[in-house]
């Protein structure tokens, strides 16, 4: 069994066909990030027949002067479980990169260790714990278990099954938020490329690391093969007049009955309800106001998008975000649901991409984590990150000058 470089087809037919298949090793994701100055192998171990046993896309990059490191994301695609053929492929992977000055390559498997259990949210662990081992005794070198997002991708990730999907299994924040979006006429569409430049304008205060031929390149890349699509929320003024003229009407009804029971009883209970129902209806007569204004200016405001990535039987939510001047339309709820909705017959799993695994209120991530967990999603605990170490000398060199603590700081991988 030997190293060689794969044709992108080759590549490509084996990579679909693999269950620890995500759209970070295809050959989309490698050419992304070549725009980002790296260069990229598909590389794969075969038999004496040619046949392919493993493969992965390995993203190669200047660390140091002559001096050069490798990075498989989600990778390698690999039967873990058959030891032996594992070890021969890291022979061979040594052998092929150690003439090109690869000192070693970082590797984050696709492999989930655990599910979270969502009352005590401890990790209930697998079998693909024990993989650990594997690559410590094949000169892997575990990292730091990420509890935020220190590491170059996130080490726990929500997903929600398409298939069972049931708005009822929501919590109670998320389903009010995602009817008052609809109730302040949200709509949500599948955009062009040429919009892309829009969805820039809402997600550059959010991602300030990358500039709009960034998302150009992005989305280039993906719609190579249609695996991507953009999502953008506007808002259409007239359904959000129509609803709004509805309820304030009918919350005038209610302010009428209240003001008549005052009248006649002059409960603590009663004037309380009376003061929260005269606030409601000055709310809802603002949105009257609001609607009546975007109406006549004819102006179409996007409040969040998203680009999803479809993959095998997976989409993907790799980049979103909403203005938050609109926050009072809750558009990222609508924004997730709509995309759930959209979704739910095509494919099987949508990925609503990293959470963090500190589930306490003090984590400055608790936003992010009660937004998600607010969809009932399924939450894994993935492997973590390592180091196959190629050039054990020159890593450790590396290591200690702080070369690689400068360079793995996230600012160039995504």
């Amino acid at each position: 069994m030997h190293i060689k470089s794969l044709t992108i087809e080759e590549f490509t037919n084996f990579e679909k066909n693999h269950p620890l298949s995500s759209y970070y090793q295809t050959v989309n994701y490698a050419m992304l990030l070549a725009e980002s100055d790296y260069d990229y192998d598909l590389i794969g171990l075969v038999n004496e027949n040619d046949d392919i046993l493993a493969a992965s896309v390995i993203l190669t990059k200047q660390i140091a002067l002559k001096t050069y490191y490798g990075y498989a994301p989600r990778g390698f695609l690999i039967d873990y479980s058959n030891e032996q053929l594992f070890k021969t492929f890291i022979e061979e992977l040594k052998k092929y990169y150690v003439s090109k000055n690869i000192v070693f390559i970082k590797i984050n498997p696709n492999l989930p260790v655990g599910e979270v259990n969502k009352k005590t949210f401890a990790t209930e662990y697998n079998e693909n714990k024990n993989f650990v081992n594997l690559f410590l005794r094949n000169d892997c070198k575990k990292l730091i278990d990420n509890l935020y997002f220190e590491a170059q991708l996130p080490r726990f990730n929500a997903y929600i099954n398409l298939k069972n999907f049931n708005s009822k299994n929501l919590n109670k924040n998320t389903k009010n938020k995602i009817k008052k979006g609809i109730r302040k006429g949200l709509t949500c569409d599948v955009y062009s490329k040429e919009y892309i430049s829009e969805f820039y304008n809402i997600i550059k205060n959010k991602d300030v690391e990358h500039n709009e031929f960034y998302y150009q390149d992005f989305y280039t890349v993906f719609d190579r093969d249609s695996s991507i699509d953009l999502f953008l929320v506007s808002v259409d003024y007239n359904e959000f007049l129509k609803n709004s003229e509805y309820i304030y009407n009918e919350e005038l009804e209610r302010n009428a009955i209240l003001n008549s029971q005052i009248t006649q009883k002059n409960g603590e209970k009663v004037i309380n309800a009376k003061m929260n129902s005269d606030r409601i209806l000055l709310s809802y007569k603002n949105d009257i106001m609001e609607a009546s204004k975007g109406m006549t200016e004819g102006k179409k405001i996007f409040l969040a998008g998203a680009l999803v990535i479809k993959h095998n039987n997976m989409v993907t939510i790799v980049s979103s975000a909403y203005d938050k001047e609109y926050k009072r339309f809750a558009p990222n709820y609508f924004l997730h649901y709509s995309i759930i909705k959209y979704y739910q017959d095509k494919y099987d799993i949508l990925d609503l991409n990293g959470i963090t695994g500190d589930f306490t209120k003090e984590n400055p991530y608790d936003g992010l984590n009660r937004f998600k967990l607010g969809f009932n999603p399924q939450v894994f605990e993935f492997i973590g990150e390592f180091d196959f170490i190629i050039n054990k000398k020159m890593y450790d060199y590396l290591l200690r000058k702080g070369t690689l603590a400068k360079t793995f700081n996230k600012d160039n991988l995504k």
